[in-house]
């Protein structure tokens, strides 16, 4: 089914194939007066974001609920929980770029003279060179202005000469660029992240305002208000380190460096200062298993001798054999192809192998060596001292190897996978570095951390999450599970035992930047071989329905965001996007040429969001090329397209997450099971008592008792759709 699919919201979804997934309006099951009246107050403060020229008329003569007979007059919603149509109202006139930007309000942020004068006095001297930078009057419209370093106003030359001497202290090979004074956003506050909604970025591919293609810290800011609009408690951002990119940032060369493609270390201020004037958490990926190999560290290990303290930081070894010509071990990459390389002595001869569990521009870190968490304690320092307020830990359960380094089994684990007796991962020392970890981290209050774990047995799971290790460990069951009942119920059920033994907190997450997106996911067709690509890049792959995804989707946002405890989103996800089908000769992930070009790996998930128009790239760049490209039928999954729909998948983010922070019914830790028809499953929250249903079948299905606060499909004749789920309370 082609993404030109029509916009048109169908009165009901199509029982035989895959109905647009908007919410239409419906006349029985009304909510009532008070939660009308809060819903009216909610998008009324909405509209204040989407721009401040709208007026009573505009609202007077917004259209009728695409669903709905007729308009009323009063503002109220219908049994789906979405809001009435004049709630929906923003004026007739077409979203364009001065409209996007009011959405954001990042240009009327730092056009601001009085506030960017504030934003001087509170950094320092080289902090000033942005902060002037900031002072043009339209930076979303300026996308190369908009990063150039000094950048502030040409009638004023003494404060450009004074931009000018900060900026060539910058470029000085000895500058150094002081932390800022600031703290975590409310210190105060040591247990935000328990039931937060964090938002993941992949710089890359958010917003580009520099023009080259490739999103960065500037476009991060630029979207702040789009972020609160959609009502995040925190980012999560993807590696924005020094690296030479071999694998998009988790390659790091100085981990206490922005790198340039990003912006700069006063840009990366700008953010967090920006971020916490919205309440905005800001936490950044760590990735301390390995380093890049132009590492200062590697590229001395390799001018070194053997035995050598250079060396000594990361895992050489000699290889086995007479000559030392075959690996120390059998251990192959989680990209593919062996996890040794060998190097040249100094002389020139055949020497030792050093390890690396991911590409050979990684090379593994020596976690017994007390200067590699001496050196990770000073970058964690670096960043909290900036104000950030945690990080996500990559590959939480690696670092630590077995002394001995024992051969894998080669037939239990693929590409990109691990198990739980897999020797490079899980290792029991793992846990002493995570305890130091946390023991920095105490030491800024309000600050968090969430471990990548890639672990299945719920005992081992939860010895990461005790008091004194990982706040939060990413539990990926969930987006492992098939849209079927047993197997999202299952994942629901494991993922809140893993976590009861400490009293630790569940995680809940659909996709990420190494997961297919669930849209994609859910809309791939039983009996077709999965990642099927087609003649033309353009049209979706033959064995995915994108729109029973996007349904299918929609139904488990409403399932995730029903269950206690803590909520990551991938950038997109919120649009409804698919993976996107491309070219060969597009692919960058270094799966693709590690693996002999027979796993595509993970660029399909990672491809560029688009903003606004009806052509790449959308809105995200000024630049046509971007860094992967961007399927020409995204028209339809715009922020611009779906702003203002309230039957669009961005609208149902935005209510469902609102009603989760509103409403006293999601209290509770733990959840309780009702009995369902085949094909469906249903829970209530233990304290709160919300009920979440889900319908995971092909016909329409009775609801649990209750009054309906919001359903991802309009009910059939008073019953619960197929492929979609509903919350009473």
């Amino acid at each position: 089914m082609s993404d030109e699919t029509s916009n048109a919201v169908p009165a009901e979804p199509d029982p035989d194939g895959a109905p647009d997934a908007a919410i239409t309006g419906a006349d029985e099951n009304a909510v009532t007066s008070e939660e009308a009246t809060a819903t009216d107050s909610t998008d009324e403060d909405a509209a204040d974001v989407v721009g401040d020229e709208q007026s009573d008329d505009a609202v007077d003569s917004a259209p009728a609920d695409p669903g709905s007979s007729e308009t009323d007059d009063v503002v109220e919603t219908d049994e789906t929980g979405a809001p009435g149509p004049d709630v929906a109202a923003r004026g007739d006139e077409d979203i364009d770029d001065s409209k996007i930007d009011a959405v954001a309000e990042s240009s009327e942020a730092t056009g601001d003279d009085e506030q960017t004068a504030e934003t001087v006095e509170a950094v320092d001297a080289v902090d000033a060179v942005e902060a002037v930078d900031a002072d043009e009057p339209d930076r979303a419209d300026d996308d190369t202005d908009a990063t150039a370093a000094g950048a502030g106003d040409d009638n004023d030359d003494e404060s450009a000469d004074d931009v000018d001497e900060v900026q060539q202290a910058v470029d000085a090979d000895d500058a150094v660029v002081p932390a800022s004074t600031a703290t975590q956003l409310d210190p105060d506050d040591d247990t935000w992240w328990k039931s937060a909604v964090f938002y993941q970025i992949y710089p890359r591919s958010f917003s580009d305002l520099d023009g080259d293609g490739v999103g960065d810290l500037a476009g991060v800011i630029d979207k702040l208000g789009y972020l609160e609009l959609l009502g995040v408690d925190a980012l999560w951002l993807s590696p924005i380190m020094r690296s030479p990119m071999a694998d998009h940032g988790y390659d790091v060369s100085d981990p206490r460096d922005i790198d340039p493609i990003f912006g700069d270390l006063a840009r990366f201020d700008e953010l967090i200062a920006e971020a916490h004037e919205r309440s905005i958490r800001v936490t950044m990926d760590l990735v301390p298993n390995h380093t890049s190999d132009q590492h200062q560290w590697f590229v001395d290990a390799l001018a070194a001798e053997p035995g050598s303290n250079e060396r000594a930081r990361y895992i050489f070894r000699d290889g086995r054999g007479d000559d030392g010509d075959e690996p120390p071990n059998n251990w192959r990459s989680i990209f593919g192809g062996p996890a040794w390389t060998r190097i040249p002595d100094p002389d020139g001869t055949p020497g030792q192998w050093y390890l690396h569990i991911f590409a050979a521009e990684q090379p593994d870190l020596n976690w017994e060596n007390p200067e590699v968490f001496d050196d990770l304690e000073q970058t964690l320092r670096f960043w909290l001292d900036r104000g950030v307020d945690g990080f996500r830990i990559d590959v939480a359960h690696g670092m630590a190897k077995p002394a001995d380094l024992p051969d894998m089994d080669l037939e239990s684990t693929g590409l990109l996978q691990n198990d739980d007796d897999d020797p490079r991962f899980n290792n029991y020392a793992v846990h002493d570095i995570h305890r130091k970890i946390r023991k920095v981290l105490d030491e800024y209050p309000g600050s968090a951390n969430v471990g990548e774990i890639w672990v299945d047995d719920n005992e081992r799971f939860a010895e990461y999450l005790r008091p004194d290790e990982l706040h939060l460990g990413f539990n990926f069951r969930l987006a492992k599970a098939t849209f079927d009942t047993e197997s999202i119920r299952d994942a629901i059920e494991n993922s809140l035992a893993a976590v009861l033994s400490v009293s630790g907190v569940p995680t809940w997450t659909l996709s990420n930047h190494d997961v297919d997106r669930e849209v994609s996911r859910y809309g791939r067709i039983e009996g077709t071989p999965s990642g099927a690509v087609p003649a033309d890049p353009e049209i979706e792959a033959p064995d995915t329905d994108i729109d029973l995804g996007i349904l299918r989707a929609r139904a488990m946002l409403l399932v995730e965001l029903a269950l206690p405890g803590t909520v990551f989103i991938y950038n997109g996800a919120e649009l409804g996007l698919p993976n996107a089908d491309l070219p060969d000769d597009a692919l960058q992930d270094p799966v693709w040429e590690r693996s002999g070009h027979t796993e595509r790996g993970r660029d399909a998930c990672r491809v560029p969001l688009p903003w606004e128009g009806f052509e790449p790239p959308f809105g995200f760049s000024g630049n046509p090329d971007t860094w992967l490209p961007m399927p020409s039928s995204w028209s339809r999954f715009t922020v611009e397209a779906q702003l203002e729909d309230i039957g669009s998948t961005l609208s149902l983010y935005r209510q469902a997450i609102e009603m989760r922070y509103e409403r006293t019914e999601f209290d509770g830790d733990t959840v309780e099971w009702y009995g369902a028809p085949d094909g469906c499953l249903a829970f209530r929250r233990s304290v709160g008592h919300l009920t979440c249903a889900l319908n995971t079948g092909d016909v329409p299905v009775p609801l649990p008792p209750g009054e309906i606060l919001l359903t991802s499909y309009p009910l059939i004749d008073g019953q619960l759709a197929p492929n979609s789920a509903a919350w009473l309370v």
